[in-house]
């Protein structure tokens, strides 16, 4: 039986499609301000933020904890978060806590949601933050 070019091309895009969907997981997801608002507002979630002291003090999604990403005891600290119930993490615009849940899918939590746009977007969207 001949391949066509075209075939061929359907063929391996379906394979390698189905192989992406092997390695995927669910494990992180990225949330809009309205989702990670109704996470809050439910309960249903361990909020923390991941950008440095001095930001956090400047202001923070109320009920956040403060663990620095690039600090020297970010691993220690954050193994202290229970991994079997679920994370909500935020930054400043998404890089931090972009690389925080990949850390922490790799350490064993089984749900994060990671903030879309950080702090930046929920100020944004006239979200309430304390100080």
């Amino acid at each position: 039986m001949k391949f066509t070019p075209l075939v061929l091309v359907v063929f391996l895009s379906l394979a390698l499609f189905n192989c992406k969907n092997i390695e995927s997981s669910d494990t992180v997801e990225l949330i809009t301000v309205e989702d990670m608002d109704s996470l809050l507002k439910m309960g249903k979630v361990q909020l923390v933020d991941v950008r440095t002291p001095a930001e956090y003090a400047d202001g923070h999604i109320e009920g956040a904890v403060n663990i620095d990403f690039n600090d020297d005891n970010f691993e220690d600290r954050i193994a202290n978060v229970d991994k079997s119930k679920p994370v909500a993490v935020y930054c400043g615009r998404g890089g931090r806590s972009g690389r925080c849940s990949a850390y922490m899918k790799k350490a064993g939590f089984t749900k994060i949601y990671d903030l879309d746009g950080g702090i930046t977007e929920w100020k944004f969207n006239g979200k309430k933050i304390v100080k």
